[in-house]
């Protein structure tokens, strides 16, 4: 079984080398997008745990066009990607100070 830090370096991975989410191309994106794409995410694997519901349409914080918003019915995959966007954004923040 993979822990939690795993799954969410493979959901980045995955980012990367499948979905084209490059560095260059996250750093296009400094309006706090990708923080606010990983709080839609987190928050649907709340609701999904907490309550019980699955939102198919995003949540208040979803930053990009609906066709983008693809939550899984597991709570612990909508972790999974919420997770490698913040991951994505601390790298952002660090290439920006210089940090990377």
């Amino acid at each position: 079984m993979k822990t939690g830090i795993e799954r969410i370096t493979a959901e980045r991975q995955r980012q990367v080398e499948v979905e084209g989410w490059t560095p260059e191309h996250d750093d296009e994106h400094d309006g706090g997008q990708m923080s606010a794409a990983a709080t839609a995410y987190a928050f649907q694997g709340h609701l999904a745990t907490a309550v019980r519901f699955f939102a198919r349409d995003p949540v208040g914080f979803w930053p990009w066009d609906v066709s983008w918003w693809k939550p899984s019915d597991d709570p612990i995959r909508n972790l999974e990607k919420a997770g490698a966007l913040i991951a994505a954004e601390i790298d952002r923040l660090q290439r920006i100070r210089g940090q990377s």
